[in-house]
């Protein structure tokens, strides 16, 4: 997978972290506010992943 393509996922992995974290914090649900916050670290080691990928391939 490219750099491109894992920020990309790690970005909408974010987002959709986020939104579960949100509708946790409304409903009071804690096990869905835990799996935002899983989601979104997730996403954000996506992007991490991709920024390495990147870096590796700049001459």
């Amino acid at each position: 997978m490219s750099g491109k393509k894992d920020k990309a996922k790690g970005i909408a992995n974010e987002a959709v972290g986020n939104a579960k974290q949100g509708v946790g914090k409304v409903t009071d649900n804690d096990r869905l506010r835990a799996e935002g916050e899983e989601q979104e670290l997730k996403g954000e080691g996506q992007q991490i992943k991709g920024n390495v990928k990147d870096a590796v391939k700049k001459p």
